[in-house]
């Protein structure tokens, strides 16, 4: 009978010429629970309240080493019966303890330790004794004394579950249903949870989490379950893994942000623009080239560096922020926009082409160069330096733009040759506007 997680043993029938012995074997309460009798040196004492404690100290003391105990039980079947049930697996004799060592990992205890430093609560779900579960967390560097077993997870309902998990790291002595209920208390407290396991019982709780893991070595259903196998046994690639992804979101927001940021500013800019102007302010040529170029400038952002702060700390994806930086960066560069309109218009007096060169500069300078503000919560020369791919095209793309526009292919786009006071003074706005920017990011990442 093969073993199951509601009686936790498994038994066989083996003869041996005429007599016929069901072994069973399986978790030591379970089987102490099926036997009446205890075998010593081949004499078989009935299992009383003394040999009931002795079996129970014998089974802790391995257990607060860290060592795993099955245990072993027979009975005699007559000769005649081919076959066994459930109901065979009663008034057993034990005849002792198959004692594994199953020490963890080496790089256990710095995995989860750099998990740890990453805001990660590490829990451990076991079928084990708890004093086994505790060995192992001790050893591992988890500190907690606060253990949880099947037992009382059975008489918990759900909502009793998901009021009590947060606070409990330890759980032994589980099957595999309580494990899922587990991951599905902790979804509950809205936890981003991952899981990883090996075995049969694991694949309910692989499936039911956000993240499943598994490893190479684990069963055919552990491996299915999971959403990623580890290749390797090296756990260290498991905070490897949390801090490209906390990179590579951060990076994400990064392009969001920019992208949302510069494109709301421009389009106020032109509909502010085409109200009291005669013409318009870009030509279709220009816009696209402008759009063209932004984006080349951008594409380094995947290999940037973060801040340490958005890798020590899961970040979510939040619209009401994004919204909130979108209007606050869009409005600021608008607004400098309008004092290029004003000094084009009344202090240069330009014409529709001498505009469309002056806004083309200044609108490609300052939405590239504020990319270098935008990209880290601390002024530019204090923060984590920008990577060299992203300092690469985004200057390239800013020398591309003003060359497009001032070089010898400006009239293709319809531009013309600004004097050099004018050039001037857009330099002083892109300058004034990227102080500006880095007051106004303040204001805009305050509540993120």
């Amino acid at each position: 009978m093969p073993f199951d997680f509601k009686r936790r043993c498994l038994s066989v029938l083996v003869a041996r010429g005429d007599e016929h012995i069901l072994i069973a074997k399986g978790a030591p309460e379970a089987i102490l629970a099926r036997c009446v009798a205890v075998e010593i040196d081949g004499l078989a004492h009935p299992l009383d309240a003394a040999w009931q404690k002795q079996m129970g100290d014998i089974q802790d003391r391995y257990a607060r080493d860290g060592f795993r105990l099955l245990a072993v039980a027979v009975k005699s079947i007559p000769p005649g019966q081919q076959t066994i049930a459930i109901g065979d697996e009663a008034d057993l004799t034990m005849i002792g303890f198959c004692v594994f060592a199953d020490p963890p990992k080496q790089d256990a205890a710095s995995a989860i330790e750099a998990l740890t430093s990453l805001g990660i609560t590490v829990k451990i779900l076991s079928g084990d004794h708890g004093a086994v579960v505790s060995h192992v967390a001790r050893s591992v560097g988890l500190q907690s004394d606060r253990i949880m077993t099947g037992v009382e997870i059975s008489g918990l309902t759900d909502a009793a579950l998901v009021a009590r998990v947060d606070n409990i790291d330890l759980f032994a002595r589980i099957d595999p249903d309580q494990k899922r209920r587990i991951i599905g208390a902790l979804r509950h407290r809205h936890h981003v949870v991952g899981f990883m396991g090996d075995g049969v019982n694991d694949a309910p709780a692989i499936h039911a989490a956000h993240v499943g893991i598994s490893v190479t070595g684990a069963t055919e259903v552990a491996r299915a379950a999971a959403d990623m196998v580890l290749l390797a046994p090296d756990l260290s690639v498991l905070a490897a893994g949390v801090r490209e992804g906390r990179r590579t979101f951060a990076n994400i927001l990064k392009y969001v942000r920019m992208g949302t940021s510069s494109n709301f500013g421009n389009m106020l800019s032109m509909a502010l623009a085409s109200i009291v102007l005669p013409f318009l302010p870009l030509l279709p040529l220009q816009i696209l080239l402008n759009n063209l170029i932004y984006d080349l400038s951008e594409i380094g952002i995947p290999f940037d560096e973060v801040d340490r702060e958005d890798v020590a700390r899961p970040e979510a994806w939040n619209m009401a922020n994004i919204l909130r930086f979108t209007i606050i960066m869009g409005m600021v560069s608008s607004l400098f926009d309008v004092v290029t309109f004003a000094v084009l218009l009344k202090l240069f007096e330009a014409d529709a082409a001498l505009f469309q060169t002056g806004w083309f500069v200044e609108s490609i300078s300052t939405q590239i160069l504020v990319i270098f503000i935008i990209r880290s919560r601390r002024l530019p020369w204090r923060g984590n330096r920008p990577h060299i791919i992203l300092i690469a095209t985004s200057l390239g793309a800013l020398i591309a733009g003003v060359g497009l526009a001032l070089g010898p292919w400006a009239a293709l786009f319809g531009f013309t040759a600004p004097s050099a006071a004018l050039l001037t003074t857009i330099i002083a706005i892109a300058l004034a506007y990227l102080v500006s920017a880095e007051i106004a990011k303040r204001l805009a990442v305050s509540s993120q």
